[in-house]
């Protein structure tokens, strides 16, 4: 859970850096924290609020604050723009973007996001962070993690949610066909074994109901299938 979050973007934020989709490291290749999507996509209408969550996951077992910025604060309200994730625990960012009274050009977007995260003591609170906390400095690594913001139309929304029940209902079909067909394999080997049970039976009832005696009698083998 998030511990302590405060609402909105605020005022007065600091010079956003330029853009580019990466994580900024000590250099390993593990990164204090996950977000999912990578990329912030909103459906866009004249005058209509619409927004995107962000999961964001702890992936270490230290407590990580987060801390979101934006190049576009007075159109962009973000719930919590900041916080305390415990370890392996788990946030839900939620992005709204206002009404707009007018379409963008090409439908483009040029605002952008960044998201640090920083380790912090134990049972850290929100409230109780310094100033500094995202101050990088000698002992501390600050990660960031830069989206781009994306407009959709809303029948695109509408067409990406339908091939998605498609594809899900197409391969839920294809997992039962694929249960149908091994017990119906099972079945038939079951069939297959008893059948011959009974062949076999029925040969040799008849052998021995013949009083066969002291007399080798030969049977070919296909007269037993």
């Amino acid at each position: 859970m998030c511990i302590n979050g405060r609402d909105g973007c605020g005022k007065g934020r600091e010079p956003f850096l330029s853009c580019c989709s990466s994580f900024k490291s000590d250099g390993g290749g593990f990164h204090l924290i996950s977000v999912h999507p990578d990329e912030l996509r909103f459906p866009f209408e004249l005058k209509k609020e619409s927004f995107c969550d962000l999961k964001v996951v702890n992936n270490t077992e230290h407590h990580v604050a987060f801390k979101v910025k934006t190049s576009a604060p007075m159109k962009f309200f973000v719930r919590p723009n900041m916080g305390v994730i415990k370890a392996q625990d788990s946030c839900i960012i939620r992005v709204n973007l206002r009404g707009q009274r007018k379409y963008p050009p090409n439908m483009e977007c040029k605002d952008k996001f960044l998201l640090q995260s920083t380790i912090v003591p134990p049972n850290s609170d929100f409230d109780e962070l310094p100033k500094y906390t995202f101050t990088e400095g000698i002992g501390r690594t600050i990660e960031e993690c830069k989206f781009r913001v994306v407009y959709i139309y809303p029948g695109a929304v509408h067409l990406q949610n339908s091939l998605q029940r498609l594809k899900e209902e197409r391969d839920s079909a294809v997992k039962q066909t694929q249960i149908l067909q091994e017990e119906l394999d099972i079945l038939k080997r079951q069939r297959s074994r008893k059948g011959f049970g009974q062949r076999f039976r029925s040969w040799w009832s008849s052998i021995m109901s013949g009083g066969c005696g002291n007399h080798m009698i030969c049977v070919h083998p296909n007269e037993l299938n």
